[in-house]
């Protein structure tokens, strides 16, 4: 037995008379700033690791560099 289109608009009827239009207005704005916190979350944890990889690369080339200067310094003394 399937439910037809019905029993589903008796359902929602029901909810809107239990719980008043006002208080599910409320509840899907805070289930849509959630959504919004998440993907907001996310997208800053995308540009965390992009940052942490430039950083990690810029570190690598410094070391890289101080390593060359050393061994000239060494070779002309």
């Amino acid at each position: 037995m399937s439910i037809g289109p019905w029993q589903i608009i008796i359902i929602v009827l029901l909810v809107v008379l239990l719980f008043g239009r006002g208080k599910i207005s409320e509840l899907m704005g805070d289930v849509a700033k959630g959504i919004k916190s998440f993907k907001k979350g996310l997208a800053d944890d995308e540009v965390a690791a992009d940052d942490t990889s430039k950083t990690i690369e810029h570190e690598a080339t410094e070391a890289a560099e101080k390593a060359k200067e050393t061994v000239k310094e060494k070779a002309n003394s």
